[in-house]
């Protein structure tokens, strides 16, 4: 007789969250989990609350009610910097890049190598700029030259540079807002695919998206969102893409317009 393996601990969890801003509910009850290799999606049509949600998790606002827990444990962050600390990391659809500063400066923005003590010290460009090539390598980026703007790189690649970068500073979650939005077919799949990677390095990722193809690309589960609320989660093997874009869009909203318009034609 075999026993049934323990359930794994969810990376984070978030059970009934409710945000109010003032009288306004931007989420009035909305529960999903993320586990270690998982691609965990977040579907949802415009204010359907997924931008509270994400701020949310990543420490910008506190849930007016609800909990949050990391690893099993409650938390109650008061700053990015505690969610950060926590091992999530938010890249967002601006990606938080300077164009003109070189690919160096961005991967590391802040947190660069330093070398020296006391007054005397500077940062170390010779392992800045081997650790970017190195990083960028593995991932099928061939950067000829760190010290290039990363203004120069396609959409594709400094959506991978933002990832990669969140990756080497020690995220166990990673939220990706609408990564693929602006991207071509070739760009997106650069960054479909580093996402795959990630899921195999043992990483979480929530991915947030409007579409549903490159949700079910790599996607484990999905989560729907409306009005605030989730609607539901859903393993890939339990539904089809046309049942999630159905439920994503409102497919009986759709379906009465599309009776409406034909009966007026």
């Amino acid at each position: 007789m075999t026993t049934a393996a323990p359930e794994q601990t969810p990376l984070i969890e978030v059970r009934d969250i409710v945000k109010h801003f003032g009288s306004v509910i931007a989420l009035s009850g909305v529960s999903l989990k993320v586990s270690a290799g998982e691609v965990l999606c977040l579907l949802g049509d415009n204010g359907a609350g997924k931008s509270t949600l994400i701020k949310t998790l990543s420490g910008c606002h506190k849930p007016s009610s609800g909990e949050f827990l990391v690893e099993g444990r409650p938390v109650a962050f008061s700053s990015p910097r505690d969610a950060l600390d926590a091992g999530i990391a938010t890249v967002y659809q601006d990606l938080a890049m300077i164009p003109l500063m070189s690919i160096t400066r961005n991967f590391f923005m802040g947190r660069e190598p330093i070398r020296g003590f006391g007054p005397l010290k500077w940062i170390d460009f010779d392992l800045a700029h081997a650790v970017t090539r190195d990083e960028m390598h593995r991932i099928g980026i061939d950067i000829r030259d760190p010290h290039q703007a990363v203004g120069t790189l396609s959409g594709g690649e400094r959506q991978c540079v933002a990832i990669a970068r969140a990756v080497y500073f020690g995220a166990k979650v990673l939220i990706l807002d609408e990564p693929t939005s602006a991207l071509g077919v070739a760009q997106t799949s650069m960054v479909l695919k580093y996402i795959n990677l990630v899921r195999a390095k043992g990483l979480g990722v929530i991915f947030i998206t409007h579409n549903v193809r490159h949700a079910y690309a790599v996607g484990d589960r999905f989560t729907v969102l409306n009005r605030g609320k989730t609607l539901g989660t859903y393993a890939k093997s339990g539904i089809a893409m046309d049942e999630l874009q159905n439920l994503m869009a409102g497919g009986k909203e759709l379906q009465a317009v599309s009776e409406e318009l034909g009966g007026t034609v």
